[in-house]
């Protein structure tokens, strides 16, 4: 069911250019669904995406999909520790954040790493922390992380290697925003200003 409702709203979204990661497509379903909201309205699937998880910080602190402090969340699937990739999703995050707090809303930005290797609780924080000193990044086992891309519908495969910074991997390149508990209310592709994303996560999280 859901990956049918998947293939509706992607159908809605053909006419929409392919979407391109610093080079590197990362079309899905998925991908092309939130093109079919481009303003982050709510989409019909929203409730078959997400759920409860347990993964591990960069301070080695385990963490789930709630915010301990009550905050609304920004959730992205990436890399913290990659030159080439990622490189517009994660300062866009911080930016949305910072405008969402001038707006009255405390929205942490949150990223899951695809690559757990690179990724790991002592290389995660200072990276982040370049784009919002309160960046929060996940690790995990393999069947942890495993279980989180399913809950998300985030592929997650090696597109190729690069022989300077290893294996490459599609991944999510849309902008999830959770309440405090960590359901999921709607997406936000990242084609969006950090002013109009900022709006969005206002509107939804105040219903102002």
């Amino acid at each position: 069911m859901v990956q049918l409702r998947l293939a509706i709203a992607a159908a809605l979204a053909l006419a929409a250019p392919a979407a391109a990661h610093d080079g590197v497509s990362h079309a899905t379903t998925a991908r092309a669904a939130a093109h079919a909201a481009p303003d982050g309205a709510p989409l019909p699937f929203l409730d078959d995406l997400g759920g409860a998880f347990s993964l591990t910080d960069q301070t080695g602190a385990p963490r789930g999909q709630a915010d301990p402090l009550g905050r609304p969340q920004l959730l992205f699937f990436g890399y913290a520790n990659c030159r080439s990739i990622c490189t517009t999703a994660l300062p866009l995050m911080g930016e949305i954040a910072r405008r969402a707090s001038s707006l009255g809303v405390d929205l942490v930005p949150v990223m899951i790493t695809v690559d757990p290797a690179r990724d790991t609780p002592g290389t995660l924080g200072a990276p982040l922390a370049a784009h919002h000193p309160d960046f929060i990044g996940l690790t995990g086992s393999e069947s942890e992380l495993a279980r989180v891309y399913d809950l998300f519908q985030v592929a997650h495969e090696v597109v190729f290697e690069d022989p300077e910074h290893g294996p490459v991997y599609a991944h999510g390149s849309f902008i999830y925003l959770l309440d405090p508990a960590g359901e999921v209310l709607t997406l936000i592709p990242p084609i969006l200003s950090a002013e109009r994303a900022a709006q969005i996560v206002h509107s939804h999280t105040t219903g102002g």
